[in-house]
């Protein structure tokens, strides 16, 4: 990122610059920090906060609030920001049902909203606008990877299975779109579901080849230690949403060798990614997991943005989220149409790591340049 710096009595900063540092900018972040879920938020929190205590700016504060996975209080907290704290930004926001219950009303009232997380398909198409930006994925785009990546390993029968709800929904609607095959079997099961036997007396029943789910938090953690009990011996892939690092070491063994796509991987070589995690684990002493590498990168496309301008010049502002001229710890991406990345989706795997722990282990790049299909629908 760039530093603004002064050298003797000239400053080295155009006035337009100088401007979008002259009056304080504030951020508020609904995020779900208790809870089913809350190590999403809490990483989206402290990864977001490690690039704005690096930037060294004074001029930036930010406002948390926990949102308790509830869409009823996320959008209460949104209005208070808006309207008693006069925020200038919007962000943190980790489910998608949430996102549909706050993005839409503080977008159309002027409000820049800017996702860390979730990227649900309406948004990304027919309710896009100017002031939203997605700075890690549309839901669909790891499934798809995914998708694309079993078919081309060949495995011609998968079941698929995600809860019902908008992103799991876009879950599975993306794994089709770039599987391109038939499946045996689509399963939606309940958000915050603990009891998985039912689902895997059915795929046990079925003669599919292998397994592709999406399960955040908890929910993925149950699943798989219930999967490792029921003896099915079958391959099992998902998106990293249900393999973080959190997630792997809850579940332990039964994670060994389950593939996963990412946006992000922890060992991607690139300088900004070096410096991300060895800062993250020095302040927080932890690996990061791809919601941190989420908040870093969403906290520094804004703070790149404002040595451009501040977000009361609208246009201007806009225009600056529009370059994302930063250095993204997942390497080069860039924004499509409708405000969505368009990047490359990497594959995983779970390994033992030297500890003995489970940990994953960048295999590739499973599609370069993905653009979620929904940016055709989005007229702005």
């Amino acid at each position: 990122m760039k530093r603004l710096v002064s050298v003797g009595l000239g400053l080295l900063m155009t006035t337009a610059m100088a401007a979008a540092q002259a009056e304080e900018v504030k951020i508020g972040m609904i995020t779900t920090l208790s809870g089913g879920g809350s190590h999403l938020g809490v990483d989206v929190r402290d990864g977001f906060m490690l690039a704005i205590e690096r930037s060294g700016r004074d001029d930036v504060e930010v406002l948390v609030q926990d949102d308790g996975n509830r869409p009823d209080l996320a959008r209460s907290l949104s209005n208070e920001f808006m309207q008693r704290d006069e925020v200038d930004i919007l962000t943190g926001i980790i489910f998608s049902n949430l996102a549909m219950a706050v993005v839409p009303a503080a977008v159309r009232q002027g409000t820049f909203y800017i996702s860390p997380n979730a990227g649900p398909s309406d948004l990304a198409g027919r309710m896009c606008h100017e002031n939203y930006f997605n700075a890690a994925y549309q839901n669909d785009n790891l499934h798809g990877a995914m998708g694309a990546y079993m078919r081309e390993q060949g495995y011609e029968r998968p079941v698929i299975m995600a809860p019902n709800y908008p992103a799991g929904t876009d879950a599975l609607a993306g794994f089709k779109h770039l599987y391109e095959g038939d499946v045996v079997d689509e399963i939606y099961t309940q958000m915050g579901q603990t009891d998985y036997a039912a689902e895997i007396a059915q795929i046990r029943a079925s003669d599919a080849d292998s397994l592709f789910f999406f399960l955040p938090g908890g929910m993925g953690i149950s699943f798989m230690k219930q999967w490792e009990n029921s003896g099915v011996d079958m391959p099992v892939f998902g998106a990293a949403f249900s393999f973080d690092e959190i997630i792997i070491k809850a579940v332990g063994s039964a994670a060994i060798g389950a593939m996963n796509t990412s946006l992000w991987a922890y060992d991607l070589d690139n300088e900004a990614n070096h410096a991300f995690v060895e800062g993250f684990r020095e302040a927080y002493g932890r690996t990061p997991t791809l919601y941190a590498a989420q908040g870093y990168d969403t906290a520094n496309l804004i703070l790149s943005a404002l040595e451009k301008a501040h977000p009361d010049d609208q246009d201007a502002f806009r225009e600056a989220l529009r370059e994302a001229d930063f250095d993204s710890v997942r390497g080069e991406f860039r924004f499509g149409p409708n405000h969505h990345p368009i990047q490359d989706i990497y594959v995983r795997e779970v390994v033992e790591g030297d500890d003995g722990q489970p940990t994953n282990r960048l295999v590739g790049i499973a599609v370069e340049d993905i653009q979620d299909v929904y940016h055709t629908q989005c007229e702005m």
